[in-house]
């Protein structure tokens, strides 16, 4: 049987989503825009997912504005908000945030503001005291990742948000959220963020839905314009079916299962370190707070990752060299590079991400075939 860690990249829907996917698009398919009956219960049951989700990310009483997934929705929280902004500042974003963010700054300075990285340490977590000194009455927004999605380093947004608190108060926040949400505590209403993005294939849903919330006094303009859709803020017909099974996955998500995915974590990354002495954690320490639960990133030097990689494959266990946004592009990680982490150690990273459904046994056969395939493939390393 296979074992899948790249939950990261995307998890298999669940039983309990397809079931509702299939219901809405066999009976429940009707346009939530339109006034007859069935198209009333659509919109009802697109309702109770918008509710569900705001009551699961402590967002109640706020906006969701439902989209095609975690890029959109960071595209929309970043440039929605900034076309708002008449005066020019600067953005402030993290060294490793995701491309959905990065990727904005062509167009942040278009609108006429300023992208600034902010540097994080060799943990992955931001640098705190070289935020501070970044901060002032300019910044405009700050965009910080909740969870990264290559090393797991959980970043502190609630000392980011003091900081901005007390140096640039009128500055908003924005969390990417689609590594987090669900696995890594987090209150909206309580974070003093501004927005917040998710998305629905990390989770158990499947591609194409997400959404961003937004408090309700926080400005935001569309990037996508038609009929009105989503409170006039992303217009195009509901994906109707996407969103309900985002709800159902969300109502559904086991309540333990940060508890249970950080002991898997732990039993893995042990049984690597014991199998190969040599292997080097990246990212926080697993005990540490910063660590998030599901994603262990792990260098196995001098073996390098696609090989590594390859020959899990051959033993039905999937794992990731890194990103899956970036793994085709053949260049070493932004992300490990950013870290401070040589050329080597980056080459010979392999990612693995978890979700509630793996076992111990699944983590003992991995470790088991990680030590098989090193003590073999170290001795044919190129020099």
């Amino acid at each position: 049987m296979a074992v899948y860690l790249d939950n990261s990249a995307t998890t298999q829907p669940s039983a309990a989503v397809i079931a509702a996917m299939n219901e809405a698009m066999t009976s429940g398919w009707h346009n939530p825009s339109s006034l007859y009956r069935p198209a009333m219960e659509a919109e009802k049951r697109l309702s109770a997912a918008r509710e569900t989700c705001l009551k699961a990310a402590g967002a109640a009483g706020h906006r969701l504005i439902f989209t095609s997934g975690g890029t959109e929705a960071d595209n929309l929280g970043v440039l929605g908000h900034l076309r708002t902004v008449k005066k020019p500042g600067r953005v402030l974003m993290l060294t490793t945030e995701h491309p959905a963010v990065l990727s904005c700054q062509q167009e942040i300075e278009r609108l006429g503001h300023k992208a600034e990285r902010i540097p994080v340490g060799q943990d992955g977590v931001l640098d705190l005291a070289a935020l501070e000194a970044m901060l002032g009455e300019d910044v405009a927004l700050l965009c910080v990742m909740q969870v990264n999605n290559e090393v797991g380093a959980v970043q502190p947004v609630d000392e980011v948000v003091r900081l901005r608190d007390k140096l640039c108060p009128k500055a908003a926040i924005h969390v990417d959220g689609v590594q987090g949400f669900l696995r890594v505590p987090f209150h909206f209403g309580k974070s003093g963020v501004q927005s917040y993005a998710f998305s629905g294939h990390k989770i158990h849903a499947c591609k194409g839905i997400g959404a961003l919330i937004v408090r309700k006094e926080h400005r935001i303009s569309p990037i996508l314009f038609g009929g009105g859709q989503e409170d006039d803020l992303r217009s195009g017909t509901e994906n109707t079916p996407g969103i309900i099974g985002l709800g159902e996955a969300v109502r559904t998500y086991p309540a333990d299962a940060a508890e249970r995915m950080a002991a898997l974590k732990r039993r893995l990354w042990q049984g690597i370190h014991e199998a190969v002495p040599s292997a080097v954690l990246n990212g926080p320490d697993i005990g540490s707070p910063a660590s998030a639960p599901h994603i262990l990133s792990v260098a196995l030097p001098p073996v390098r990752s696609q090989t590594m990689l390859f020959a899990l494959e051959g033993d039905g266990i999937y794992v990731s060299n890194g990103s899956a946004c970036a793994s085709r592009k053949q260049k070493v990680s932004g992300v490990l590079s950013a870290m401070g982490l040589s050329t080597q150690q980056a080459d010979c990273t392999i990612r693995m991400s978890l979700c509630p459904d793996l076992t111990e046994a699944d983590m003992d056969e991995t470790v088991n075939a990680i030590e098989k395939h090193y003590g073999l493939l170290k001795a044919f390393v190129r020099r």
